[in-house]
């Protein structure tokens, strides 16, 4: 069996699993990588904690999807280790799925910025996406409870995105990464959806809570220790109105309108409120 030419990271994750679709579908010769390859036999084995594990041999364009949930100093580890391998092993271009012009703003932002900084002065050519909240992620925070939406997004908004829209964007620049060479993409969608957006759409009541009540609430969710601190930025920064820029390059990428992130933000959280469950279980 011929090595791919495409290797995607995080393959068990959903991004991956996307563009993994996108690029067979087009006839690619692509396959994943993950750290638990056991439900899927025919993926690479790569453990970005365990350098010795990493091996990119054969691969000449490498779609390095953020390695995960966890502190920024694991996640810059697993990112350098990856880039670093990729360098030894003759990856010609990497595609690495990074965080929206506007993500400054966020808690999870600064291990993209250290990765896209590493790119840059790195020794293999490289894309950069800048990928904006998923329109699922939205549904997921702004889903009713008690038939009210509480999360305090304020009257503001975010430009949100379909996860399957980022996923076809890379699988295009991976299918022709030369002629995306040295390039940053800003990808995020061209309408704003607001809490009071997918409350109408639900037929619910939207009434914001405020910061404070939604830490108390995530202090007593047994989440990881950080994730607190970065879901309370997600909402930060949307209801003072960081996330609302819509200048976008997906439909130039994808030579067409994005897909319908506010329809897909409320099958996200209608399903929950149908099943008549108290929270959402949040995927960053």
């Amino acid at each position: 069996m011929s090595t791919p030419m495409i290797l995607v990271t995080g393959a068990s994750g959903h991004l991956a699993t996307a563009i993994l679709e996108h690029l067979t579908q087009a006839g690619a010769s692509a396959t994943g990588a993950t750290r638990n390859p056991v439900m899927n036999s025919h993926h690479w084995a790569l453990d970005f904690d365990v350098p010795e594990t990493i091996s990119f041999q054969g691969v000449e364009t490498l779609v390095l999807v953020s390695a995960g949930t966890e502190e920024d100093d694991v996640v810059i580890t697993r990112h350098n280790n990856a880039i670093t391998a990729a360098e030894r092993d003759g990856v010609r271009h990497i595609i690495y799925t990074s965080l929206t012009d506007a993500g400054d703003h966020l808690g999870f932002a600064l291990a993209h910025r250290w990765t896209e900084r590493r790119l840059r002065d790195g020794k293999v050519e490289w894309t950069i996406l800048r990928n904006g909240l998923y329109a699922e992620l939205i549904g997921q925070l702004l889903t009713p409870r008690n038939g009210v939406i509480s999360a305090p997004f304020g009257q503001r908004g975010v430009a949100a995105v379909a996860r399957n829209d980022l996923a076809e964007a890379a699988a295009i620049i991976a299918r022709n990464p030369e002629k995306h060479q040295g390039r940053t993409y800003n990808l995020v969608g061209d309408k704003i959806i607001t809490g009071q957006d997918l409350a109408d759409e639900l037929g619910t009541e939207y009434r914001p809570g405020n910061l404070g009540e939604l830490r108390q609430a995530l202090d007593t969710a047994a989440l990881l220790p950080f994730q607190p601190s970065m879901l309370l930025s997600i909402h930060s920064a949307a209801s003072h109105g960081f996330l609302e820029g819509t200048d976008t390059d997906i439909t130039d990428i994808l030579g067409r309108a994005p897909l319908d992130a506010l329809g897909i933000a409320v099958a996200a959280a209608g399903p929950t409120v149908l099943a008549g469950r108290t929270g959402a279980t949040v995927q960053i």
